[in-house]
């Protein structure tokens, strides 16, 4: 899990670093709002968002409006208190707020229960016929009552789970392709393209992962699909 450290204090930032990495996330720093928002438009796989409020250059309010359409799940981590504060702060797109001074602990507990409810931390995802089992890298496809373990290569096994993660949401091509090759896009499409043909023809999704027109791909539930035991 990739997690975006926003905090101007250098010594709480290095504190929440040291603990987040310790427990097994994989994080990244940044000391004002400005340098946060690079780093969002940079790497599009962060999974979750730790923002203080009162920050240099871009403060935590406006940074949130910026993360919002990003789908990605923002905790404040702030000095500012109050309940109007709080009231702000989660009307406006947090999904949690704490407190300073904060127990790490309580924090590692928020944001667990936030992955949670986003499905991002467990371990096994599913869609329509399909069980993924992220810590065996496993996909297992049911049809007629029958299981059957389904090969995908590493690539085709990292875009089925950014698609099923964000079912019914459009996924533009660019951001698509950053978070599963962790690499830049720079507007050449096959690779993209060509992976997303195999894993329809592999799964027969074809009538799941719908092509949107000028944006990129979404998976979408079909009508059928939505009938108690039906065979797909």
């Amino acid at each position: 899990m990739h997690i975006l450290i926003v905090e101007d204090d250098e010594a709480i930032s290095n504190l929440l670093y040291q603990d987040l990495s310790d427990e097994g996330y994989d994080c990244m720093c940044a000391l004002d709002g400005r340098q946060a928002a690079d780093l969002l438009e940079q790497n599009t796989w962060f999974d979750l968002v730790l923002l203080d409020i009162m920050l240099p250059e871009i403060d935590g309010f406006e940074l949130l409006e910026y993360i919002r359409p990003m789908n990605i799940p923002v905790i404040f981590l702030t000095a500012k208190g109050s309940v109007k504060d709080r009231i702000y702060g989660l009307k406006h797109g947090a999904d949690d707020y704490i407190v300073k001074p904060f127990q790490t602990g309580e924090v590692l507990a928020r944001i667990e229960a936030v992955l949670r409810r986003y499905g991002k931390n467990t371990s096994v995802l599913s869609f329509a016929d399909v069980t993924v089992d992220l810590n065996s890298r496993k996909v297992l496809q049911t049809r007629a009552g029958i299981e059957t373990a389904i090969d995908l290569t590493t690539k085709e096994f990292d875009l089925l789970t950014e698609l099923i993660r964000n079912k019914n949401i459009a996924q533009y091509r660019d951001k698509l392709y950053e978070k599963v090759w962790n690499e830049p896009f720079f507007g050449d499409t096959r690779t993209l393209d060509t992976h997303i043909q195999r894993l329809r023809k592999k799964l027969g999704w074809e009538s799941y992962i719908k092509t949107v027109f000028r944006i990129g791909y979404r998976l979408e539930e079909c009508a059928t699909s939505k009938k108690a035991g039906t065979d797909l």
